[in-house]
């Protein structure tokens, strides 16, 4: 069996804003098309055009609709991948060592050298984050590309998942230090553990979505006679360094600033 490192130099992984992921699946697709190039690959496809496509793929999106008492339901996309784990009970339980945790980063890897496809460290993961790779005979996991993370000539050297994100839900980052991005954000937004009770630490954190309800007022709207009123929530200001709200934002002002319709052009 494998032993885990005491401790580590660094907690690199991910904190996923389960209130900004719209589902897209943009994170999975990337993850499979840089992957399957780069370090675990090959990933493979079984009749990806057919009616009962199969494959491995290192990340997954799933969607749930969920409903909490006295709230309007809304559906939640919960992107899945490996956490690295403190204490992975993957490592522990692999027979030839192949299952391993780096002690210079928290990364959790698989030497497809040593891996002899018995399933073992799959059983053992209480996220269900290992795939099985039939061609290969051997496990995939999520690496968390450390071919893009460690490269210098690359000019966004973060995972390819984070890299792709259209709503920016995907943060990645230095858990270990407390002034990083990722910290800040757990603590400013209550970022929690997946399935703390099983007691494997994982690294990754998620962000809980936020509430869609109405902030309600002591007084009342003042317009609708008092009571029980609600009063809009209050927006920030999109960013106009760049971002899809910041080209709306830039969109509307200049259609301010000018409302007349563009001449016509047409012969």
């Amino acid at each position: 069996m494998t032993a885990l490192p005491d401790s580590t130099q660094r907690r690199l992984g991910l904190v996923i804003d389960l209130d900004t992921c719209v589902g897209c699946h943009a994170c999975v697709v990337h993850c499979k098309e840089w992957n399957t190039g780069g370090y675990p690959a090959p990933l493979s496809d079984a009749d990806p055009y057919g009616a009962d496509p199969t494959g491995t793929w290192l990340n997954r999106v799933h969607s749930y609709e969920v409903e909490a008492p006295g709230r309007t339901p809304r559906v939640v996309h919960f992107p899945k991948s490996c956490l690295h784990c403190e204490d992975a009970p993957c490592v522990t339980v692999c027979p030839t060592g192949a299952s391993y945790k780096r002690e210079e980063d928290g990364i959790v890897l698989v030497d497809e050298d040593l891996c002899i496809g018995c399933k073992l460290c799959a059983w053992a993961c209480p996220y269900g984050a290992r795939e099985f790779d039939p061609p290969t005979g051997v496990m995939k996991k999520c690496t968390l590309c450390i071919d893009r993370i460690y490269n210098e000539h690359l000019s966004d050297p973060v995972p390819a998942c984070v890299s792709t994100c259209p709503a920016r839900a995907r943060h990645y980052g230095d858990l270990a230090d407390p002034d990083s991005e990722v910290s800040r954000l757990v603590a400013e937004r209550g970022g929690y553990e997946l399935m703390s009770e099983t007691g494997c630490r994982p690294t990754n954190r998620y962000l809980p979505p936020r509430s869609r309800e109405p902030a309600a007022t002591a007084a009342g709207n003042a317009g609708d006679g008092g009571g029980d009123g609600a009063s809009p929530p209050v927006l920030e200001d999109a960013p106009a360094e760049g971002g899809f709200l910041g080209w709306i934002d830039r969109l509307l002002t200049a259609a301010d600033r000018d409302p007349s319709p563009p001449p016509d052009s047409r012969p």
